[in-house]
């Protein structure tokens, strides 16, 4: 089962659970558990994606439950007319506020994009983010007899594959449990030590206007338990009070575009 944390006639959001793909993928033929068809047969109609969410990424995924609403959500992403937020946990103690704009050349698969066409300009690529709290753990890694955490709040404006992790790797604050773009040995105490043993990276939050009701729509999306045991070992918890929240407000015409 996946926990549905909104739906109505024309619309479902889910908790996506990390480790899960979102749809089947010839990239993994021995994968099982798929998003899209779990959902399908929970609420027994077809589901249609409108965006993505990287397999060892948890949080708010958002799907359509027609071609034509599926279609208006996508159009509201590639707009960037929905907020979204993010969650991680990073490498050290990163401080302050920022916006990181910094551009990022394609990312490709080595199966699926081999015969792409040769590499692509940089696209822009922005990140807001936060530090929230840090954080200081008794393992020794490395030349450090300490390790070092942050949590961070995150918003991306633009989209790009990996977007997140590869900014985060820019600022020298990778995430925990990124195979790809972070610290190995960091993420090998994590795993043996702080039960760390997933990529630390959230989708906390979606904010959008409902495409038929034109009602603003919050969609809030709980912690798991790696998440929640983190949250407790450092005491983080009172950064995250509400266990999941759905939120409406009356379109208004005169109101600020999300």
């Amino acid at each position: 089962m996946i926990e549905v944390i909104y739906q109505d006639e024309w619309l479902v959001a889910v908790n996506k659970p990390a480790g899960w793909l979102v749809h089947r993928s010839w990239l993994d033929s021995k994968e099982t558990r798929f998003v899209m068809q779990t959902v399908r047969d929970q609420i027994g109609q077809h589901v249609f994606t409108v965006h993505r969410l990287d397999r060892p990424t948890s949080g708010v995924l958002l799907m359509g439950l027609s071609s034509e609403i599926g279609r208006l959500l996508a159009e509201q992403f590639a707009a960037h007319q929905i907020e979204k937020t993010y969650h991680a946990v990073v490498r050290g103690w990163l401080q302050g506020a920022g916006c990181l704009d910094y551009p990022l050349v394609e990312e490709h698969d080595k199966i699926a994009d081999k015969f792409s066409q040769a590499e692509k300009p940089a696209q822009q690529a922005i990140t807001d983010w936060r530090a929230m709290a840090q954080a200081e753990a008794a393992i020794a890694v490395g030349r450090y007899p300490t390790a070092r955490y942050g949590l961070v709040e995150l918003r991306p404006e633009t989209g790009r594959k990996h977007q997140l992790r590869r900014h985060l790797a820019h600022l020298r604050h990778p995430i925990i449990g990124d195979s790809k773009h972070g610290d190995l040995r960091q993420n090998r105490a994590a795993a043996e030590h702080l039960a760390m043993n997933r990529l630390m990276l959230h989708a906390s939050k979606l904010v959008l206007r409902h495409p038929v009701t034109g009602d603003l729509l919050t969609l809030e999306a709980a912690l798991d338990p790696c998440w929640q045991q983190v949250l407790q070992r450092f005491s983080w918890q009172h950064f995250f009070p509400a266990n999941h929240r759905v939120e409406f407000s009356v379109h208004n015409q005169d109101s600020e575009s999300v």
